[in-house]
């Protein structure tokens, strides 16, 4: 019966989808959970550090409950996608109902969407991969499936990865810094890839080129179905989502680095590299993203098992929290940088 928490997590789509209904004040619904509701209720809720026993984590990781509960966020995304592209391009509606809707459609583009194909980007199975490629389409990231597993998990914490933020440097200078530099990545980590096997990179295998045909067809078509409202809402909410990923992306490794070896090569990834989070609620709603020490510690690791580890450091808030404060670079500098120096 503890499993059914993580049905929890569908309160954030319910909240898109309530919006997208009722508009009005309702249409800021998914804000008021995420960045409002989440946050006050983890600053008067405590930290968990329970882990599944050791002689549970097989029966569990082979459950397929917890493989469904992935799987269903794919049709609330482009269901809550298509609805909003369908409001905005057809309804009259107020400038705050739409900055309200475009804002929580984001979010859920970045968590039902990037957080999710996140997770299952990461499985062995092809269909999931697959699924994962898919579910990043809306926020126009599928290139995150490149950068990420082959480049941002072999680099995390070093100046190589552009998604390990350095000590001092603000989220907004973050952004544009990985952003940038982890789409150029991608393209090199394909032409790499490609090299080695012996194909040029024009080659329909390179995935990069794959991604930049199917995001053009994805806007090609809301524009021939929706019209310039439609485009420009698409645009919108990739945007906010995939600002969400980086700032996610910023807190978890804020600071961090992994020591350089006579060797000339930084020492192996440790459970110090990365920034935890116990708090319950962000747990649930992320998937468990917020144990993320143990994620680059094993990446095949599924969520569901995914331990709390002494030797990691802890982010003193939940990662609603974090983000909001990461907005407002000197309080954020005021709470982490003597956490990460210490």
């Amino acid at each position: 019966m503890r499993d059914l928490k993580y049905l929890i997590a569908y309160l954030l789509p319910a909240t898109a989808l309530l919006g997208l209904a009722w508009q009005g004040a309702w249409s800021w619904l998914t804000l008021v959970l995420v960045f409002g509701i989440l946050p006050a209720v983890e600053l008067f809720t405590p930290e968990s550090k329970e882990n599944v026993p050791d002689s549970l984590e097989e029966d569990r990781s082979q459950r397929l409950f917890f493989d469904c509960l992935l799987y269903a966020n794919a049709p609330l995304l482009f269901g809550i996608v298509g609805w909003y592209l369908w409001t905005v391009s057809s309804q009259t509606l107020s400038a705050a109902e739409v900055l309200g809707l475009t804002l929580g459609a984001g979010v859920v583009a970045g968590t039902c969407g990037i957080n999710v194909a996140h997770e299952l980007g990461h499985r062995a199975n092809k269909a999931e991969q697959i699924l994962a490629q898919i579910m990043l389409l809306p926020t126009l990231y599928q290139h995150f499936f490149v950068e990420h597993n082959r480049g941002h998990h072999k680099n995390v914490a070093t100046d190589e990865d552009p998604a390990s933020a350095r000590l001092g440097e603000n989220v907004f200078r973050f952004w544009l810094r990985s952003v940038s530099a982890g789409w150029r990545n991608a393209w090199s980590l394909e032409r790499e890839r490609l090299t080695k096997a012996g194909k040029p990179e024009s080659s329909w295998s390179n995935a990069m080129l794959q991604y930049s045909l199917f995001q053009t067809l994805w806007l090609a078509g809301i524009f021939f179905f929706f019209g310039w409202k439609g485009l420009l809402g698409a645009i919108a909410i990739a945007v906010v989502g995939f600002l969400l990923l980086e700032t996610v992306n910023y807190i978890e490794h804020y600071g961090l680095r992994r020591q350089m070896l006579p060797t000339g090569r930084p020492e192996p990834v440790s459970p110090r590299h990365s920034w935890n989070s116990d708090h319950e609620l962000g747990r649930i709603f992320l998937y468990e993203l917020t144990r993320h020490s143990d994620h680059h510690f094993k990446s095949t690791r599924k969520y569901q098992i995914l331990r709390h580890l002494d030797e990691s450091p802890q982010l003193p808030f939940g990662y609603p929290t974090s983000i909001l404060l990461a907005l407002v670079p000197p309080l954020w500098f005021r709470f982490m940088d003597k956490r990460v120096t210490r």
